[in-house]
């Protein structure tokens, strides 16, 4: 509690001059509390307390840190000026409250004031008060002003209390109110009633002291100062001497000047511009400013000229003084303001550019720290971009990056993981995935049997450091389980454990132990990343800045991929924040920001392929080893972004790798079949040049096999065999409308394929395998179902040998299918068989068929008969064989229909039907014995009920002896039920559900096309990795590759895990398809600014910002008029009383 004076009863006598030391004693404070201000729609809140004038400032520091939770300003905004009201000029005095609330906000300032109603305090309030609520209480605003002059301050006493105040004081008062837009109150109190004067001194001594403390940065390190500037708006002689003792004081603080706010700030602002260097001011000049300040403050001349000798020595300090005019610069005052401290501080300039990133103003480190000839220490730009990217300052980073930082040099391992350990909020989907993770691996190393283990709720110390290692496993956990992040791998790991051992820290407890080199053996360029843009970005996706993702996605190399790893990675945030009962908030934000970066990738697509549809196809193919050797259309169904494979682009590549080598525009599947049942029609097809082969998308295992076979005919080493041919390109040559030419990847001549190439190609082709397989499965069918409609013989004929071989070679494919699978984590082959629409039908159908021929075979005819024509699910798959035409969509729909649909409505029905069963058999039927047949006529007869089958026989009783249905009590009962029964679900709940299934039809209709496009990808992937031959025949290639599998053990070769199709290109050939990629993106987003410049949006705003300020210059203008006006009238009385003194001596002249 800090102490105030009470006034007392003087102990020396009547005799003696009233002051503070002997008429007024100290005694703890009774008035502190909240101030409920009356008189708005909504009451605005201020904390308050009452102190004494030589209260300590370090007391008053701890009472707003500790008591009214505030953090230590990083700027404080002292404002002087004039305690009577005045006017301002309207534009004037819109610039001042846009300019101080823009200052307010960016910096996290402190703006201090006198905080009563009046003169230069009210403008402060008025400025506040045209923000929102929320908006003014993150702007922290504390008035000093004296308790001897605050109106109504007895209603303030008391100990933490709550007093509604009116801010309205009477005419006959002498006394203030305070100001209802101020946060803060401290009333300072020596005694003295209705008198100004006893505040300044404790505000003075409280902003010097807060000016001494220092400021500590996000990153950790303690920075500079809290800067202090003084703002002085009009203003009486009293503002003259103060802005002398800021400047004069040690240390001094910096002032700024308004020009055209009247009286002292007029003055100052005169003087500092046409005194001159030496501290002297022409004497014409002179004359003329001490009749100004004897006209203006109504002073004597000897008055005047002692305010003179203040404003001479004020402005001998000029480096610290700012003036701010209107109409010298499109500014607000808050840029002299920010420049004015930068001045002020004297500081090197890493100082001043942490000062600028405190404030997060860019255009003032832009314009006045970042200045031609300035040189900077080493490491200073390091350790800013490290703040800058700390504090989610975008547009330093920007200015960093342009002026000088290496971000290819700057980004090491070790300041990676530093990012990843910021101190984050307790609910960040990221920090939870980490700890999961983190909890995950600590039970693998537990063991098994450990009962207290699995009873004990486990916790991450709050202090654990995050590892790379962690943050790979919760990238893959987000990418699916197909995905091998960097972190995670081999290499990684060893170059990771050598620096972090030579930084004496390893997390060699965590991982697998690898063979870990010596320190010494890792250059130092090797620490960092080979694409540090892309590392930024996932780390700016993971941590939810947005707008930091876009800055460093629009950078670096492979802006495509990144955006589609960024929009997988940010999908499986929100769906992580919605099963793990985060704040829904959280998932909704994180499908937005997914949004915005699936429609990045889309534009950036398209605009590519406008550009060049060769580069753009090689672009979506190639082999990105930064993003687990996967491609971009890999990733775009990774993510399930179908509006990416469902683009012009995508689907043409999707059409060329479907053909395979075949090169066919009309009558494919015509050719094709042609082409498999008459085998010399192939030598009439259309075939791919080797050249366009080349760039066509093949396997890891076809890539190697097509090296060797190279290797074998040239004798050349795989190393010097170039995937295209890479010729040097002029600058002409290597931009055509400032992109690369696609004749870098082409040969000037086409080499047609052999005999034996052209056959094989027609073979290997997916459209081939498609036709090859379906054919085979009709042949199949066809014998499945004769054997199943006639009889069975005594032992097993040829066409059922035919059927069981069919099946046995289906069943070893799956099992090859999943052998593949078995590369991937566990999870992901249940992923996969349930994204199937089919897979589960046949893999049932298989189970069926070999049930049956063991039936068939030990059993019986007839049980194997039975069970074969229950496997009538293998009809329907000729329905997914439609996938390949554009009827699939409305397969897909049916789908929907039963899956999402049907489900809610049957459980409703089962509920009814049972309702009404247990009634029915329990009415009707009241005698029976314990059986499980009661289950089944629970629910029999009200099913068919549905179908309009009632019944009526057993509605109708009788007494008879008889009779069938005899009456038991109750019998009525039945009836009525069973009709409100019909009505709820054959008239209600049926025709709800076809009203709810028009409905879902409308929404799938509208997107089964692009539905359709997007499954296009699994499809041309399923039948590029199956076998040539059909069943049976495909137990052939089956041996084919168990032989090569056997001699590639013997040979101790390694498998291919990596199945999918992809482009192998060189390192140059990468660089040149990045070249092309960025080159797009900047002429994209080129494109986009001028489209959104072009916008009538931005036209009306730029009219309206026109309008606005040709009002206020009108405004201005008639003001000046006014001011004009008057002067003329003055003038013309003037000139009155002239002419009328020179008529009055010409007559005195004339009667002499």
């Amino acid at each position: 509690r800090n102490d105030h004076l009470l006034s007392s009863n003087s102990t020396l006598g009547l005799s003696l001059r009233w002051s503070v030391e002997f008429h007024t004693e100290a005694s703890p404070t009774d008035a502190f509390g909240t101030i409920e201000f009356q008189g708005g729609p909504h009451p605005n809140k201020a904390q308050y307390v009452r102190v004494a004038h030589d209260t300590r400032p370090q007391e008053l520091l701890q009472l707003l840190q500790s008591q009214w939770g505030l953090e230590l300003p990083k700027l404080v905004i002292s404002v002087q000026g004039g305690i009577a009201n005045f006017e301002m000029q309207p534009k004037l005095k819109r610039v001042f409250r846009k300019g101080l609330l823009r200052a307010a906000k960016t910096t996290g300032a402190w703006i201090i004031s006198g905080g009563t109603n009046t003169g230069v305090m009210k403008h402060v309030g008025d400025a506040l008060g045209d923000t929102l609520v929320q908006s003014r209480n993150n702007i922290i605003t504390i008035g000093i002003a004296p308790w001897g002059v605050v109106h109504n301050r007895v209603a303030l006493i008391g100990r933490d209390v709550m007093v509604p105040y009116h801010a309205v004081a009477s005419p006959k008062s002498n006394n203030v109110v305070l100001n209802s837009n101020h946060s803060y109150f401290i009333l300072v109190d020596n005694g003295t009633v209705g008198k100004f004067g006893c505040e300044i001194i404790l505000r003075r001594s409280l902003e010097k002291f807060v000016s001494q403390q220092k400021i500590t940065m996000r990153s950790g390190h303690v920075g500079y100062s809290t800067p202090v500037v003084s703002l002085v708006l009009e203003g009486g002689s009293n503002t003259i001497r103060m802005a002398l003792e800021c400047v004069t004081d040690n240390p001094p603080v910096p002032i700024v000047i308004c020009d055209g706010s009247g009286r002292a700030a007029d003055l100052i602002a005169f003087t500092h511009k046409y005194a001159q260097d030496d501290g002297t001011m022409p004497q014409g000049l002179r004359d003329q400013l001490i009749a100004t300040i004897e006209k203006t403050f109504q002073y004597s001349r000897q008055q005047a000229e002692s305010v003179f000798i203040e404003l001479m020595l004020c402005v001998k300090k000029r480096e610290l003084i700012t003036v701010f005019r209107m109409g010298e610069a499109d500014q607000d005052i808050d840029l002299p303001i920010l420049t004015a401290l930068l001045k002020g501080q004297n500081a090197k300039a890493p100082d001043q550019l942490s000062l600028a990133l405190s404030w997060n103003r860019a255009d003032i480190a832009r314009s006045h720290i970042f200045v031609y000839g300035q040189e900077w220490p080493e490491g200073a730009l390091e350790q800013a971009m490290l703040d800058a990217l700390i504090g989610d300052r975008v547009e330093f980073v920007q200015l960093l990056l342009e002026n000088g930082v290496d971000i290819y040099k700057w980004l090491t391992i070790s300041r990676l993981e530093d990012l990843y350990n910021l101190k984050q909020d307790s609910a960040s989907t990221l920090r939870y995935l980490i700890r999961e993770n983190v909890k995950v691996r600590r039970q693998g190393d537990r063991d098994a049997l450990d009962i207290q283990f699995l009873f004990i709720s486990q916790h991450i110390p709050p202090d654990y450091r995050y590892t790379l290692y962690d943050i790979g496993q919760v990238m893959e956990k987000l990418m699916g389980g197909a995905y091998r992040a960097s972190y995670c791998r081999r290499k990684f790991r060893a170059k990771y454990n050598a620096i972090m051992k030579r930084g004496q820290h390893s997390i060699s407890h965590l991982v697998t132990e690898v063979p870990i080199p010596m320190a010494s053996e890792i250059p130092l360029d090797e620490q960092g990343f080979q694409y540090p843009f892309s590392e930024l970005m996932v780390w700016a996706v993971l941590l939810r800045r947005q707008k930091l993702a876009i800055f460093l996605w629009k950078h670096g190399e492979e802006a495509l991929s990144k955006a589609l790893v960024a929009c997988k990675l940010l999908k499986s945030m929100a769906h992580e924040a919605e099963q793990d009962d985060l704040e829904i908030d959280v998932s909704q934000e994180l499908r937005a920001y997914a949004r915005e970066f699936s429609s990045l990738a889309v534009d950036l697509l398209q605009h590519c392929y406008e550009v060049d549809d060769d580069l753009t196809e090689q672009l979506l193919t190639y082999e990105l080893p930064n993003w687990s050797n996967q491609t971009c259309l890999s990733l775009a169904v990774s993510a399930s972004h179908r509006d990416f494979l469902a683009n012009t682009c995508c689907q043409i590549l999707l059409t060329d790798m479907w053909m395979g080598g075949l090169r066919m525009r009309k009558y494919t599947s015509l050719k094709v079949i042609l082409g498999i049942f008459i085998m010399p029609t192939i030598l009439f097809l259309e075939f791919k040049s080797k050249e366009e082969l080349q760039l066509m998308p093949q396997t890891v295992e076809e890539h190697l096999e097509e090296l060797e076979d190279s290797d074998s005919d040239s004798g050349s080493s795989a190393e010097t065999l170039p995937r295209f041919d890479v010729r040097p390109l002029t600058n002409g040559e290597m931009f055509n409308r400032g992109f690369i030419s696609a004749n870098a990847f082409t040969s000037p001549k086409k080499s047609p394929l052999r005999l034996g190439k052209k056959i094989y190609e027609f073979y290997t082709a997916p459209i081939t395998k498609f036709w090859m397989h379906t054919i085979a499965f009709i042949i199949f069918l066809s014998c499945f179902t004769y054997v199943v409609l006639v009889k069975t013989p005594v032992h097993p004929t040829l066409l059922e040998w035919l059927v069981i071989s069919y099946v046995i070679g289906l069943t070893m494919e799956k099992f090859r299918e999943v052998r593949y699978m078995l590369t991937c984590l566990c999870y992901v082959i249940i992923a996969m068989v349930a994204e199937s629409e089919c897979g589960d039908c046949r893999i049932i159908a298989i189970a069926m068929l070999h049930f049956a021929e063991s039936f068939l075979l030990h059993v019986g005819r007839f049980p194997a008969r039975c069970v074969n024509t229950r496997d009538a699910i293998y009809h329907m798959k000729p329905i997914f064989a439609l996938d390949v035409y554009e009827l699939q969509p409305r397969c897909m729909t049916v789908n929907l229909f039963s899956v999402k649909d049907m489900l809610s409505f049957i459980v409703i029905l089962l509920i009814m039907l049972m309702a009404f069963g247990v009634l029915r058999q329990s009415i009707s039927f009241p005698d029976e014995e314990p059986s499980w047949y009661l289950a089944r006529d629970i629910f029999l007869k009200p099913y068919f009920m549905l179908y309009g089958e009632v019944y009526a026989g057993e509605i109708e009783c009788s007494d008879e002896p008889d009779a069938e249905f005899k009456c038991v009590t109750g019998h009525w009962v039945v009836p009525a039920v069973m009709a409100i029964y019909l009505i709820v679900c054959n008239i209600l709940l049926i025709n709800l559900l076809i009203a709810v299934f028009n409905n879902t039809f409308l929404h799938v209709n509208s997107m089964s096309t692009q539905v359709w496009k997007f499954q296009r990808y699994s499809l041309v992937i399923e039948y590029e990795l199956r076998p040539i031959l059909p069943p049976p025949l495909i137990l052939l290639c089956h041996i084919y590759l168990l032989i090569k599998y056997i001699c590639r053990r013997c040979k101790q070769q390694s498998e291919y895990s990596d199945n999918g199709l992809k482009l192998f290109v060189t390192d140059e050939c990468r660089e040149r398809l990045h070249d092309f990629e960025e080159e797009c993106l900047e002429d994209y987003f080129r494109n986009k600014d001028s489209v959104f410049q072009a916008s009538a949006e931005e036209r009306v705003r730029v009219t309206t910002d026109r309008v606005e300020n040709l009002s206020l210059r009108l405004d201005d203008m008639n003001q000046k008029e006014s001011s004009m006006k008057q002067v003329l009238l003055s003038m013309d009385h003037r000139m009155a009383r002239l002419e009328e003194a020179i008529l009055l001596s010409a007559q005195s002249l004339t009667a002499l």
